[in-house]
């Protein structure tokens, strides 16, 4: 098949891409490489059956042209992290909404398949644990930025479902908790690399608030084999669907292991959230994910553990470090 992944440079999309190349498939990546990075995507360019287009979503006749000679579309082109939101608030919002509805549009007019991905921020304060996909959503003011990206994604979600309502668009909504793995940077807040970098360097870790805030960590693997499942599944289609690991771990324990397991001299320091975020920042106390829709349907179940994504992440970084001191 015809696959087009935009925002296939990025972290998860670069995985996917490696995932559906090496199971056959023609790849077409668009990406802008604003928050993507080449490198990710470097080892396949020049092979057969793959093509990268750097520019943006966007950009409404290419993407006509793109999704109208592909199969299948994984729209994982996104503003990605709270602390991006918090920066540049304005062009987050407008990434997110303005891409999923020229993507939408036009798969809905040349009848594609389409994954959307969304995310767990969507669930705002719920408190409802483990969060289940028709669970009611609670948001904090619109005056609180943290917020923004959440309301944004569930934009993308009102219109994707509007589609399937309206003409049975063949899509699925993908809500991803907390996915972790090699290529991750800690650039935009993503906990488990920065923590794991700093532990490398014996660096202090800086904890956000009092680090009792816990979370759910999922390998990337795991999730790429699950988002082409979803998309060859009918049953799938105009569905919400969670995708993550349910094992959960306080931001603290999850700094104190990152420390141990990499054998590491560094300490936590506790940071209070507005020195880190500014004034009247909110974060959700827990965040777990039901995932059994995704089971029932696709028969999702995780197989790498924290440990896992942990060694996988340290392994990459011991890589990184050894070559920059090479080159130092």
């Amino acid at each position: 098949m015809k696959i087009l992944i935009t925002g296939g440079a990025g972290f998860v999309g670069s995985h996917l891409a490696d995932k559906l190349h090496a199971d056959g498939h023609d790849i077409t990546i668009i990406d802008n490489l604003s928050t993507g990075r080449y490198s990710n995507v470097e080892h396949l360019e020049g092979q057969e059956r793959f093509r990268l287009i750097i520019d943006t979503v966007l950009n409404a006749r290419l993407m006509e042209e793109l999704i109208r000679e592909s199969d299948r579309v994984f729209h994982m082109a996104s503003a990605v992290g709270v602390r991006l939101i918090m920066e540049r608030p304005v062009e987050t919002i407008e990434t997110i909404f303005r891409g999923t509805d020229v993507v939408l549009g036009f798969c809905a007019r040349y009848r594609k398949r389409v994954l959307i991905p969304s995310t767990s921020e969507v669930y705002g304060k719920g408190t409802s644990v483990p969060f289940r996909e028709d669970d009611d959503i609670l948001k904090g003011s619109t005056s609180k930025h943290r917020w923004a990206y959440a309301c944004a994604k569930e934009l993308d979600e009102f219109l994707a479902l509007a589609h399937w309502k309206e003409s049975r668009l063949p899509v699925v909504v993908v809500r991803l908790f907390n996915t972790v793995g090699p290529r991750q940077t800690g650039q935009y807040g993503m906990v488990v690399p920065r923590f794991v970098k700093a532990a490398l360097k014996n660096e202090p870790i800086p904890v956000h608030g009092d680090g009792s805030q816990s979370r759910c960590f999922g390998h990337v693997l795991d999730v790429v084999e699950a988002l082409p499942k979803l998309l060859e599944t009918p049953a799938c289609f105009g569905q919400v669907i969670n995708i993550g690991n349910a094992q959960e771990i306080t931001i603290k324990a999850l700094a104190e292991k990152a420390i141990e397991m990499t054998g590491s001299r560094s300490e936590v320091h506790l940071i209070p959230y507005e020195e880190a975020y500014g004034e009247g920042f909110e974060d959700m106390q827990r965040r777990v994910p039901s995932i059994d829709k995704a089971k029932k349907l696709i028969g999702f179940q995780p197989t790498r553990s924290l440990e896992n994504i942990i060694n996988d992440v340290a392994s990459e970084f011991r890589r990184e470090l050894k070559a920059e001191m090479a080159n130092a």
